[in-house]
């Protein structure tokens, strides 16, 4: 009885390296990350930085292709289409579920057409005013908008922008309505911010932050549940809506039916090429901090901040140009 179960334990070993044989084989001979942005774009940088480092990682070349276009649904696209064995993966952002809530023509389900390999990171965007403007917390803000509705202005860049989205759930949360002008681009939503042409706005920090540094602008919160800490002086927006929260992402994602011990392969490599110094550099311009997340809990994420956008799409019928 002894030697077969010692038979049974050596067996049961040798399958295991068999089995983990087979997931190193796996790997691709080359792996291209997609960015559905243009080139010089933060996600561009982020995922030349961790090419970089997966390809040391991995013995496996690894090249970056931007694919831009629709705000990001090309690039997207293409990979959901791509192989299904590693050896495309896509580099986007949470434009990636605006973009799937509020495009009328989407030609794949975000929650289903992908498999989430890995959080790359995450943080808030700042709500800011402009420098003039008599509001020094976002209580202030939001008495204000709540005593004349419709009369305080509120820029993003563009129709069903994460900024657009993240502001109408600001108004529904706290009960409020501030007016939409929407522009091609937060750089020029930003600028317009500064001269008073409009009121307010819900941006990522480093569009926002050479105005802030220059007193043309004001930050008044962050959009995280709780203080961040690279914004210390700033308090979370739920301190005074309690329960508002938004946390913007970077991540990773690979198309459905990648096989899930090369999904956690990679999930595994990422997180800690996400957590160096070296990537650390690259996303703390914006707030933005490495994210530890496994793929299933990334996946039930991702389904749930889809439902969320698409309820605001619908319930402000907003429809991205």
């Amino acid at each position: 009885m002894r030697l077969l179960i010692s038979m049974a334990l050596c067996a049961a070993a040798w399958l295991g390296v068999i089995t983990d044989a087979s997931a190193q084989a796996a790997l691709p001979k080359t792996i291209k990350i997609v960015v559905p942005f243009s080139p010089g774009a933060s996600n561009d940088v982020i995922a030349r930085a961790i090419g970089v480092s997966l390809a040391k990682r991995l013995d496996v070349p690894v090249i970056v292709e931007n694919k831009a276009g629709a705000a990001g649904v090309i690039g997207a696209d293409a990979v959901a289409k791509s192989p299904r064995d590693g050896s495309v993966l896509l580099l986007t952002s949470s434009s990636f579920l605006t973009a799937a809530a509020t495009q009328a023509h989407v030609p794949y389900d975000a929650a289903s057409a992908f498999a989430p390999v890995a959080m790359v990171g995450q943080g808030p965007l700042v709500l800011a005013v402009t420098a003039s403007a008599p509001f020094k917390t976002p209580a202030d803000l939001l008495a204000a908008a709540r005593a004349k509705p419709g009369a305080l202005t509120y820029g993003s860049a563009g129709v069903g922008s994460v900024g657009h989205l993240a502001t109408e759930l600001l108004n529904d949360a706290a009960k409020v309505q501030m007016t939409h002008v929407p522009y091609k681009g937060a750089a020029n939503a930003a600028v317009d911010l500064a001269a008073g042409r409009i009121d307010v706005m819900v941006s990522s920090y480093s569009t926002l932050s050479p105005l802030i540094k220059s007193g043309k602008i004001r930050a008044l919160a962050v959009t995280s549940r709780e203080p961040h800490p690279a914004f210390a002086d700033l308090p979370p927006i739920a301190a005074s809506v309690p329960g508002f929260a938004i946390d913007i992402w970077d991540g990773v994602f690979a198309p459905a039916g990648t096989p899930a011990a090369l999904i956690e392969r990679l999930n595994h490599e990422i997180s800690d090429i996400a957590a160096s110094p070296e990537l650390g550099a690259i996303l703390e311009p914006d707030g933005t901090v490495a994210v530890a997340i496994a793929p299933a809990a990334f996946a039930a994420r991702i389904k749930v901040e889809l439902a969320r956008w698409k309820q605001i799409a619908t319930d402000h019928k907003i429809v991205a140009e």
